[in-house]
């Protein structure tokens, strides 16, 4: 990755030694980076880590994770974030335990390490150690990193309750650290949820950054002394810029037993997420309303449609025993009878002109015929009435 003088995204950091006099063994570093010539997806890197040893040792051991980590993820193409920061506090932690080998006064020293990069606005995170990452999302804050420690380990397993963690002799006891004999488990899980299983926490990886979210980076300088709900609290009280010093602040007021680092992100409406909408656009004020209308007339048509076709069904069935005789038997009655009735014996007349014509006999001194019918037959049959129905709009 090309790295750049300008983070895309608005930072603070600030480290104190507290108030017990001892040397300040936190490290931090912030830098700033793009993927490709200055001009593809913005990267920031934050890495926070606390020592552990005496005589400047973990000071030491701090400062070289800080250093190894920033310098492998530089080197590194931006594509496979994860893995790369994984690699490269496991090489941090080889080269800490290496240089205690080596140097006597170094002997047992070793360092915590929480990570967090912000490709764009995707958030991904690793951790080593009591360090923590806190997540802040409107109003409200939640740790998404998982301490390595004693406590943590027996609150999962039962052994503790809350209640009981506070002034615990092995508050402070890590079961994970840079600088270990054996590499240590980078933790790759980014907590969203506490009823969430490992596999859903890894899943996170990659969380889309909504506008005005803010990350923070702490040691247990911080984290041991200021509650979650108090972090908060300050982050939305003060300016960004603010934030670091008056979290320093709050910790020294309460005792400053430890070095106190804390770093701070947050995330810009230009690279924001947008949040999710089950709507795309407000629907308009009248829509509603028709589409009220809609349905209901569509359940009158499909009710008057069942009504109709079961009155149609109930006279067919009356129909079939009507004593009233249908046209086809009416048609056929007529045509029974003219052709079984005989014909009347016609007779023989003359016309004015000379022609004769045949009457039938009994009309021979009625009135004159006409050659042609002068009225069509009209039948006597009733006509079944199929009922109609007009649906009710």
């Amino acid at each position: 990755m090309i790295q750049i003088e300008q983070a895309h995204l608005p930072i603070a950091a600030l480290t104190h030694p507290g108030m017990s006099g001892k040397n300040n063994e936190d490290s931090f570093a912030v830098s700033a980076y793009s993927k490709e010539n200055g001009r593809d997806t913005p990267v920031v890197l934050a890495v926070l880590s606390d020592g552990i040893g005496g005589h400047r040792a973990g000071e030491v051991a701090s400062e070289m994770a800080v250093n190894r980590i920033s310098q492998r993820v530089a080197e590194s193409d931006g594509k496979h974030i994860l893995q790369t920061m994984r690699l490269a506090i496991q090489e941090a932690s080889e080269e800490i335990h290496e240089q205690a080998q080596q140097n006597e006064t170094h002997q047992g020293m070793g360092a915590t390490c929480a990570a967090a990069c912000i490709v764009g606005n995707r958030l991904y995170t690793a951790t080593v150690g009591d360090s923590r990452i806190y997540l802040m999302r409107g109003q409200n804050i939640r740790q998404i990193s998982i301490d390595h420690t004693w406590i943590q380990e027996a609150l999962e397993a039962g052994i503790m309750t809350p209640d009981q963690v506070e002034g615990h002799p092995n508050a402070h006891v890590i079961r994970r650290y840079l600088g270990s004999p054996s590499l240590p488990d980078v933790d790759l899980r980014l907590s969203m949820r506490d009823d969430e299983s490992r596999e859903d926490a890894l899943t996170n990886q990659g969380l889309p950054l909504l506008n005005e979210d803010m990350l923070l980076l702490c040691s247990d300088g911080l984290s041991d002394l200021v509650q979650p709900d108090e972090i908060l609290n300050v982050c939305c009280d003060y300016p960004l810029d603010q934030v670091p010093q008056a979290l320093i602040d709050l910790a020294n007021v309460r005792g400053g037993h430890d070095n106190i680092t804390v770093i701070i992100l947050q995330m810009t409406e230009a690279y924001a997420s947008k949040p999710r909408r089950i709507w795309k656009k407000s629907p308009k004020s009248w829509q509603p309303l028709v589409a009220a209308l809609i349905i209901v007339v569509g359940l009158a048509v499909i009710l008057g449609a069942v009504v109709g076709g079961w009155l149609w069904l109930r006279d067919q069935r009356d129909g079939a025993t009507s004593l009233t005789p249908t046209v086809q038997e009416t048609i056929q009655q007529t045509e029974d009878i003219m052709l079984g009735t005989p014909l009347p014996e016609l007779s023989v007349q003359a016309t004015p002109d000379g022609q004769e014509i045949e009457l039938p006999a009994e009309l021979d001194e009625g009135p004159t015929l006409t050659p042609w019918p002068t009225h069509t037959l009209q039948s006597s049959a009733t006509l079944p009435v199929i009922p109609t129905f007009t649906p009710t709009p």
